[in-house]
């Protein structure tokens, strides 16, 4: 990994590495993430120690000044246990039922915790409408700025028990992901039950090498994932890496790591190098863009040229009409679309100024010419680059 080149006072050039405590042990704001292997008894219900395990360090970390979110699966999981079912459900209804007898349980038990350490706990359930519509994305991310200044400790969850399927966030490392941008944490901790990321699958290759520092930008990593599940949980690793991708758009770090190591946040404060880390851009997006960035799900998509793909890409243009060559899609003025190239790869994704109707009308077409094809000008730009997110 290249280090850092930095200038004294006296010109001289010297290297520098920054080091993991830079990430970790200097974080204030903290999102915690802890899976459902983590904190059931392999389904058969909640596992108050491991609870009462996690709010103590969480206790300690709050004792140090560090504000602390905390996104909490285990809410199926429980629900399941309480049902008597062994397998998760594959019905949507039958899911949110189980998420909906489980989330009273798992909220129950992490109140119990803090109470003894004079900590106030506040439920946040949140869904994709509430992190796509501008409005209420703002209204949440208020929301947990005040329980913070407030002093209490959120506990964010999926709205599992009303999401239609379409519109899930999916997973909780995605939740937790967004999370870390609405409030603009320092850092995102993914607790899982592998030691963080390898080279090879740990569990088939004794020679399996764990990656323990890398950006969250490296694509390359991803060939180093297989998506696997288990009949509590719903991610994999690679959803880990996407997560650490998103956080990564507001300058938040991620650490993947097993949630099985002794006292794993106090050791993670203290700058110790455990699990991976996975380092964010050197430049943050405006907040406008990490709203647009963070989006799960689009309305549509707008296939350009290549002209259009290398404008966007290389000098940070705006996306005239007449770089448009197709689109696709029901979407609206302000609703956020992909943009792909010729080669169909996602480039750049951005809110856009026109329907779907009025693009279908301008493919190719030069600005100066809007007004005569849709009888008026809203914009010159069908997406202005203020509101273009390239990937």
């Amino acid at each position: 990994m290249m280090p850092c080149i930095w200038k004294n006072k006296n010109n001289n050039k010297k290297k520098r590495q920054v080091s993991r405590a830079h990430y970790t042990k200097k974080a204030k704001r903290w999102v915690i993430k802890i899976g459902s292997a983590l904190l059931t008894k392999d389904g058969k219900g909640l596992d108050y120690a491991a609870i009462e395990d996690w709010s103590e360090q969480i206790a300690q970390l709050r004792k140090q000044g560090i504000e602390i979110i905390l996104v909490s699966s285990g809410s199926v999981a429980e629900g399941m246990s309480r049902m008597g079912w062994t397998k998760r459900p594959t019905e949507l209804a039958e899911l949110q039922a189980a998420a909906a007898i489980g989330q009273t349980g798992l909220i129950e038990a992490y109140e119990n915790q803090f109470k003894k350490h004079g900590i106030q706990a506040a439920q946040i359930l949140l869904t994709h409408d509430d992190i796509s519509n501008r409005k209420r994305y703002l209204n949440a991310r208020n929301t947990l700025r005040a329980l913070l200044k407030f002093k209490a400790l959120p506990i964010i969850n999926e709205n599992d028990t009303v999401a239609l399927e379409e519109m899930r966030l999916g997973d909780n490392d995605t939740l937790a992901a967004l999370a870390a941008n609405l409030i603009e944490a320092d850092l995102l901790v993914i607790l899982t039950d592998q030691k963080g990321l390898f080279d090879k699958d740990p569990r088939h290759n004794g020679d399996a090498k764990l990656i323990t520092e890398d950006s969250a930008n490296n694509a390359d990593l991803l060939k180093f994932v297989g998506e696997i599940t288990t009949t509590l949980g719903s991610g994999g690793m690679g959803t880990k890496l996407t997560a650490a991708k998103r956080a990564a758009h507001s300058g938040c770090a991620t650490v993947i790591a097993s949630g099985r190591e002794n006292k794993i946040l106090q050791r993670l404060a203290q700058g110790e190098e455990i699990g991976t880390l996975l380092k964010p851009r050197k430049t943050q997006l405006t907040a406008r863009k990490q709203w647009i960035a963070g989006q799960v799900q689009v309305t549509g998509t707008l296939f350009l040229d290549t002209g259009a793909s290398n404008a966007i890409q290389q000098n940070g243009t705006s996306l005239l009409p007449v770089g448009i060559e197709n689109s696709e899609g029901d979407f609206d003025r302000g609703d956020v679309v992909d943009c792909k190239n010729s080669e169909g790869e996602t480039i750049a994704r951005g809110v856009v100024n026109y329907s779907n109707k009025e693009v279908s009308q301008l493919y190719k077409t030069p600005s100066d010419k809007i007004n005569n094809i849709l009888g008026y000008t809203g914009e010159v730009e069908v997406i202005h680059r203020d509101n273009l997110f390239v990937l």
